[in-house]
């Protein structure tokens, strides 16, 4: 039995006293906030001048250290432009004869009392396959005849048969063998042919003899003198003892013209320093072909 007035519950509480609940803080609403959260302030907007002013100063060289700059990066890009432009050709060396047999050799055009007897390297694979003289589309040959006045109009490759009768002008070689460029040749071949070439002048009696290339000149002065022509070399007309086929008491000989060489590979003279090398070669023969027509003229009228 319990004992009368005693009222304390089994388990202790304020609840009931109290009433703590009441004292707890309760949200208004969920998700909304008394005092929202205040905005970043905004960056101050700067003129276009303070921006700058504020940039670090770029560090400028003088302006004529600029200008020297900007001038050897201008020549470094056109070197390498010119290198990427230029192709590298085949290295070649010598090929025997028996290496081109299957082609045929090229007439000589000669006659006597010519005017100028033309004495090239060899015949090229256009050359012999076509059976005419200078026939590769590259040569400036016949171009450099007519430019320089050795001819009055533009002759073509298949006329060469006619040149001696034409215009009183022959064509040989120091080679015979064709072959596909000067490099294949050996320099043996090239002096043999020096005695070869003596013997046609002194046979046909050319007025002179014009050399079509500086290495055919350099063969022929090593025959004669035993040792490289080195600085003694020059384009043009020739000393009077070079004379070529002359027959001693009898015949002086035909002077020499050594003229650049007519080939595409040939690029050692610029073409305006041919054309003027060619002019002093035509200016001659002009002069010469009309003498020679006044002396029929005069023949005729006796």
């Amino acid at each position: 039995m319990e004992e009368e007035g005693d009222q304390t519950p089994a388990h202790a509480t304020f609840k009931g006293l109290l009433q703590l609940d009441a004292f707890k803080y309760k949200s208004p609403e969920s998700g909304v906030r008394r005092n929202p959260p205040r905005a970043a302030p905004s960056p101050p907007i700067r003129t276009a001048a303070q921006k700058s002013a504020n940039k670090p100063a770029k560090r400028t060289k003088p302006a004529h250290q600029s200008d020297e700059a900007s001038t050897e990066e201008k020549k470094e890009k056109k070197k390498k432009k010119k290198k990427k432009k230029k192709r590298a050709r085949p290295s070649t060396g010598y090929a025997p004869p028996s290496q081109y047999a299957h082609l045929p050799p090229l007439p000589d055009a000669v006659a006597p009392d010519l005017l100028v007897l033309f004495i090239g390297l060899n015949p090229g694979i256009s050359t012999a396959l076509t059976g005419h003289a200078y026939a590769h589309p590259s040569n400036l040959f016949w171009k450099l005849l007519h430019s320089s006045g050795v001819t009055p109009r533009r002759c073509r490759a298949e006329e060469d048969r006619q040149m001696p009768g034409l215009y009183s002008l022959g064509l040989t070689n120091i080679v015979s063998r064709p072959s596909r460029n000067g490099s294949e040749l050996s320099r043996a071949e090239m002096d043999e042919g020096v005695a070869a070439l003596e013997g046609k002048a002194r046979r046909w009696r050319p007025e002179s003899v014009c050399v079509v290339g500086k290495s055919i000149w350099e063969s022929i002065w090593r025959v004669r003198h035993g040792q490289p022509v080195g600085k003694q070399f020059r384009y043009g007309w020739q000393d009077e003892r070079e004379k070529m086929g002359a027959v001693e008491g009898e015949w002086a000989g035909a002077s020499v013209f050594v003229a650049p060489s007519t080939s595409g590979l040939a690029a050692t003279l610029l073409p305006a320093e041919k054309e003027r090398i060619w002019a002093e070669l035509g200016s001659w023969v002009k002069m010469r072909r009309a003498e020679r027509e006044r002396i029929k003229e005069e023949e005729m009228g006796t």
